[in-house]
């Protein structure tokens, strides 16, 4: 799995305000092999504008906002905004405001180059929980780097048609626990499919799920539902939350299972017994066959 590490320094947002700063990590999954996108090609032009305006709504509501776009592919991920390098020197069009207008030609440029690079022809999944991992570790370099007083309020948002493939199961696990011990919520927003292990993340760190019930939609959708920070959607009226799926799965065949067997020192789950651990290769005793009581006789009188 190749990924690129976060951003360079000189293109990481600089936290010099006291004030209480609002940070969102968007990361959008743009691997062709999204049933959505190989079925109609112009949905990832309307998915990436939808992105881009919930992206300036979010720098719109406060000064202090701070944002970051992640692109999620096949083989690698990569933060389309802010790029690698330098900013680039956009001047005001048409009277739209500096700021966005960088927002909008710095995403479009780095994502064009993105898929302008894949030359595979290979259909593979989407490497989510490592985008997640990224996400985390940029968050955590900037709680790091910023002025003594100054809050941070974290959040990523995951928007994706993709299956959350079970193979990446234990790294879906570790992103969720390290996001909700470092109390950075996870919002998924599912285009296509449900997401099983995905609403798993966002009930552990406290985010919201969403499957859009219509692609058309989608910018309505950001922004009624994800556009508030986590501290204001108590106070607002938004979707009913719906039953978690919080089935594992297994080592062996990376499917969801509703019994299995865990291994007692390293807590792999297998949907059939083994008698040693395919994965810390631990050997079990056999489990001895149960006693037969012998029936009483009776007595003949």
């Amino acid at each position: 799995m190749n990924m690129t590490g976060p951003v360079q320094n000189d293109a990481t947002p600089d936290i010099t305000s006291t004030d209480e700063t609002s940070l969102l990590v968007i990361i959008l999954d743009t691997n062709p092999g999204q049933r959505m996108l190989r079925e109609t090609s112009h949905v990832l032009t309307h998915v990436v504008e939808s992105v881009i305006a919930f992206a300036n709504s979010h720098l719109m509501q406060k000064a202090q906002n701070k944002l970051a776009i992640m692109a999620c592919h096949s083989r690698t991920s990569h933060f389309i905004y802010p790029g690698p390098g330098k900013p680039q020197d956009i001047r005001q069009i048409d009277g739209q405001y500096e700021a966005f207008t960088v927002v909008e030609k710095t995403t479009k440029q780095n994502l064009t180059q993105l898929l302008a690079s894949e030359t595979s022809t290979v259909i593979t999944e989407s490497l989510l929980a490592g985008a997640i991992a990224m996400a985390l570790c940029y968050i955590v370099r900037l709680q790091r780097t910023k002025p003594p007083g100054a809050k941070l309020n974290c959040r990523i948002l995951v928007v994706t048609g993709s299956d959350c493939s079970a193979s990446q199961y234990m790294n879906y696990m570790n992103v969720f626990f390290t996001a909700q011990k470092k109390n950075i919520v996870i919002d998924v927003c599912a285009l296509d499919q449900h997401l099983s292990l995905l609403q798993q993340g966002c009930d552990i760190t406290g985010g919201i799920y969403l499957k859009v019930p219509q692609l058309q939609g989608l910018l309505q959708y950001l922004l009624w539902v994800f556009l508030p920070e986590p501290p204001i959607r108590e106070k607002l009226v938004l979707p009913p939350p719906v039953k978690v799926d919080y089935r594992a799965a297994c080592f062996c065949h990376r499917e969801l299972i509703d019994i299995g067997y865990v291994c007692s020192v390293c807590l792999s789950i297998f949907c059939k017994f083994s008698p040693i651990c395919t994965t810390c290769h631990t050997v079990f005793k056999m489990p001895a066959p149960l006693a037969v009581k012998p029936k009483k006789k009776k007595i003949k009188l």
